[in-house]
């Protein structure tokens, strides 16, 4: 292959891994809100197609005349720690996505009132009350982000980008669980290879951390073999990633962070910088939630000047509800009958000395 050649494949396999790091940080994304970067996946958006169906099986829609992308991921492992709302704002949300549905555009008082109307006995919605209004503020503003909606003196909606919001293999109104809702039955008649690479490849895209405990036999078989170690080493390879191995697990780094969604350490989070000190104490060994709380007391008392937002009564408790939950998200502690282990991969991070 001449010079010539060689930089241009270097430059796709480059785009390429940019636009699947992407569409995994934001799975519908359109050209208002990214216009380059809809513009790279609709320039490559044949092997980005083919990188998600052949390591993750997930599919990939790109409507170049409508200006979105939209990676439906598709998991048998619902991720309970990182709802985008609580289940009212849910239900809104549902109800808000049906009358712009029924009516693409209308005015911000129309659509308030419909909404209103639409609430059933069960989850009542009054816009007089306060708490009402910011989660009715809240759905507009998810659907905003997600370019489904545009608001200005009227709400605008684009009613497929609303249906192309849910990624579920199946429609929720005709299931009775969640295992029904994510059940794919592309795998209950395939080869056991393809349940355990898309399994694989999903948690290592996914999840800050895959620790070895957590995968069954066939997960780890296939992560043994050199077959399916090849394969895993190729598809983050090309998703511009590396992957790092210890004995206890697997970590797919971005050193690029174009694929982090949310970022650890953050010093301007006071959640993740006392979850940053809880980690230094759990490096002398495990310790209770009320151990942890007293530290954090302790530390809230050191300095009246900083996380004004707990310095209120019980707010060692919360911050210390709110730090062991980024925890366990990045996967770096667990806790177990009331005490909090510290987790291998929590060995990357360190805390310096604080001072006034």
């Amino acid at each position: 292959m001449s010079r010539t050649g060689n930089q241009l494949a270097r430059l796709e396999s480059e785009e390429v891994a940019r636009g699947v790091r992407l569409l995994l940080v934001r799975p519908l994304l359109t050209a208002t809100l990214d216009h380059d970067g809809f513009d790279l996946i609709r320039r490559r958006r044949e092997p980005i197609v083919k990188w998600f169906d052949y390591y993750c099986g997930w599919r990939v829609h790109v409507e170049p005349r409508a200006g979105y992308a939209r990676l439906f991921k598709t998991t048998q492992r619902p991720d309970r720690t990182r709802p985008a709302f609580d289940r009212r704002r849910y239900i809104l949300l549902c109800l808000v996505c049906a009358e712009l549905l029924t009516t693409p555009t209308m005015t911000l008082d129309e659509l308030t009132t419909r909404t209103k109307h639409a609430a059933t006995d069960g989850v009542q919605f009054d816009p007089a009350r306060r708490s009402d209004r910011n989660a009715f503020n809240d759905v507009l503003t998810f659907l905003e982000e997600h370019g489904a909606v545009e608001t200005d003196e009227q709400v605008r909606a684009d009613p497929t980008l609303i249906t192309r919001l849910l990624a579920a293999p199946a429609p929720p109104s005709t299931v009775d669980t969640v295992g029904d809702l994510t059940r794919e039955t592309r795998y209950d008649n395939a080869h056991r290879s393809l349940w355990q690479r898309h399994s694989v490849m999903r948690r290592l895209i996914d999840d800050p951390v895959v620790y070895k405990e957590d995968l069954n036999a066939s997960q780890l078989a296939f992560l043994a073999s050199p077959t399916g170690r090849k394969v895993v080493q190729t598809g983050v390879g090309l998703a511009g990633c590396t992957l790092e191995e210890r004995a206890e697990g697997f970590l797919v780094v971005d050193a690029d962070a174009i694929a982090t969604d949310t970022r650890f350490p953050d010093d301007d989070n006071n959640a993740k910088v006392a979850a940053l000190l809880l980690l230094d104490r759990l490096a002398q060994g495990p310790a209770t939630t009320e151990e942890l709380v007293e530290e954090t007391r302790e530390l809230l008392t050191k300095f009246r000047t900083w996380a004004n937002a707990y310095q209120s009564d019980g707010g060692a408790g919360r911050l210390t509800a709110d730090g062991l939950e980024l925890l366990e998200m990045f996967g770096l502690a667990r806790t177990k009958n009331g005490t909090v282990h510290r987790l291998p991969a929590a060995a990357r991070y360190a805390v310096e000395e604080l001072n006034d």
